[in-house]
């Protein structure tokens, strides 16, 4: 498996891919492709960073983290539908520990607790529980 950095270039793909991560993971979140497509335009232009993973060239993964001082913070790490249950999301974990991202810093990642096979994913990867976030929603005039 190959990897690159991303660059502006590769906001379209990266802004498909964002889309079908929320799909996959049942995120909340509502924005299209286009405006996904923006938003990480917005965050490589700033203190985010991308690497594409290819396989017999095809993008097959992506991650999208930023560096501090003290951690790395993976935001978001995508494996493409047909290419999942390969080892492909444990190979990018691999290169990014590897080859990527500083041993001396704390790596942190938020994970949807209801995304069960996200949470054992990173669990085996050596991430461990450190806090959970509980809400309660607006009240909406919505019929169920």
């Amino acid at each position: 498996m190959k990897v690159r950095r991303a660059t502006t270039a590769d906001c379209p793909l990266l802004g498909e891919l964002n889309h079908q991560l929320i799909r996959d993971e049942g995120h909340r979140n509502r924005m299209t492709v286009s405006e996904l497509e923006q938003r990480m335009r917005g965050w490589l232009a700033g203190e985010y960073m991308a690497m594409i993973f290819e396989s017999g060239g095809e993008v097959v993964a992506y991650a999208l983290f930023r560096e501090q001082p003290d951690e790395i913070y993976l935001r978001q790490l995508f494996v493409v539908r047909h290419h999942r249950r390969k080892g492909i999301g444990q190979r990018a974990v691999e290169i990014l520990r590897s080859e990527i991202w500083p041993a001396n810093k704390r790596l942190t990642v938020e994970v949807l607790v209801r995304n069960e096979a996200a949470v054992a994913f990173w669990r085996a990867m050596g991430y461990r529980d450190y806090a959970l976030t509980l809400e309660i929603m607006p009240q909406t005039n919505e019929c169920p």
